[in-house]
């Protein structure tokens, strides 16, 4: 793929993705296709899915009540949560507050969600309250499989982090590197699919090899893998070799990768092989699930997941409600912000088109994914899908990865590019 036609793809594949949902001011006025001013849609989950969702519900019609149901007053995002653990940018700086999705309209509560019932259409809270709905989004993001890995639990996290949520664990991560010997460990693990940010893990060794060749060039990462393969893995082992030399090592599933059980009192790792790894810091990414509320609702297949209409993201376990993000089944689609962000306008549109008595237009699939393996040195892959007999699957030959053998001066405007895209993302979901 040549170097302006993959730019020009990225361009147009972001504008799709927004212009593909919008419902003109002239039809949300019209009177004929107006939702009833009764209708109340509640949205679980303030992050990449559930505040999109949210925002563009009101945009395409102002008369439908949008309730958001968030406990943080500040979603902390984990897009470039990486950059904080290597110390290249302070949380500050991903920490986004609802403020301007309230000046839109929509009612942000800050609350927990803690049981659905899909017969009365009622969602409990924390603090006591109900609320009736119409319509449901259900947008909560992952949860972590305490135990999957034998005595991994909350508790051990405190040593182990796995900063897989953003925010406390993030700087818990991030001050246990900066402590770290130099000539120390680092181990990193990775699990099987699908879990949140498929090249997170593989990013996030990345810029911590770029922190340590400056402040601690003696160290050495480990990073242990439930799979054998990884998404743009040609292009990070290459960058790994180019810019770390040997410092990163990456040990498959087939070769040992598998972990078993931790050891926290001893910083020890036990392998499905036998082997025992010890480290300095260890960082476990471990299997993860639907978020709670959506299993707790029974909204669950018996994977753990979200199965849903792929044209609606309508529950198929449930009428009336929809699950968007990390907690959907969504075919080939990855667990992405960027996809996030594209099934809640999916999802929006459906939505106001059912409470409007139409059909809903139909659906474009896009995926775009960065990564930086240094602050000037990006890689890329995008994507193009569409809903087939199999679900929603990628397009053979749509969109791609960066070039492999791309010169510097590409690698980094890739760089800028990811930076450019988070802050597009950002603004276009919560300001």
């Amino acid at each position: 793929m040549s170097r302006f036609t993959r730019r020009d793809f990225l361009r147009i594949a972001g504008a799709a993705s927004t212009a593909s949902i919008w419902t003109s001011p002239a039809d949300a006025a019209d009177k004929k296709t107006a939702a009833k001013k009764s209708a109340q849609v509640v949205v679980i989950g303030g992050g990449f899915a559930g505040a999109t969702c949210a925002k563009y519900l009101k945009a395409a019609d102002p008369s439908i009540t949008v309730t958001l149901i968030e406990p943080e007053k500040k979603y902390v995002t984990g897009p470039l949560s990486n950059h904080v653990v290597a110390g290249v940018r302070k949380i500050e700086n991903i920490s986004i507050g609802y403020d301007g999705l309230r000046k839109r309209g929509v009612q942000v509560l800050h609350d927990w969600a803690t049981a659905i019932d899909p017969g009365k259409r009622r969602v409990a809270l924390k603090s006591g309250k109900s609320l009736a709905y119409d319509k449901l989004v259900v947008a909560p993001g992952i949860e972590l499989k305490w135990g999957a890995i034998k005595h991994y639990t909350d508790v051990a996290a405190v040593a182990m982090p796995h900063a897989w949520k953003a925010g406390s664990q993030t700087l818990r991560l991030r001050d246990q590197l900066a402590k770290m010997r130099n000539g120390g460990t680092f181990i990193i693990t990775a699990p099987q699919n699908p879990y949140r940010c498929p090249p997170g893990p593989y990013e996030r060794a990345s810029l911590v090899a770029h922190y340590f060749k400056r402040n601690k060039p003696k160290s050495k990462i480990l990073i242990l893998d439930a799979k054998d393969a990884f998404s743009k893995q040609a292009l990070f082992l290459d960058a790994w070799k180019q810019l770390y030399g040997n410092m990163i090592e990456w040990i498959p599933s087939s070769k040992g990768g598998i972990v078993t059980a931790v050891n926290t009192s001893r910083m020890q790792l036990d392998t499905e092989t036998g082997v025992k790894y010890r480290g300095d810091v260890i960082n476990i990414v471990p299997p993860q699930t639907a978020g709670s509320i959506a299993r707790m609702a029974r909204l669950t297949d018996d994977k753990g997941w979200c199965p849903v209409n792929p044209l609606t993201f309508e529950s198929k376990k449930f009428k009336n409600i929809f699950v968007i993000g990390d907690s959907a089944v969504a075919g080939a689609l990855p667990k992405s912000a960027f996809a996030a962000n594209s099934e809640a306008k999916i999802a929006a549109n459906a939505i106001v088109a059912e409470l409007q008595g139409q059909a809903p237009a139909e659906a474009s699939y896009i995926n775009t994914c960065y990564s930086l393996v240094a602050p000037d040195y990006g890689i890329s892959i995008a994507g193009v899908y569409r809903v087939t007999a199999e679900g929603i699957s990628e397009i053979p030959g749509a969109g791609g990865e960066s070039p492999k053998d791309a010169d510097a001066h590409f690698r980094a405007d890739e760089a800028k590019y990811a930076l450019g895209w988070y802050a597009s993302i950002v603004a276009d979901i919560w300001s």
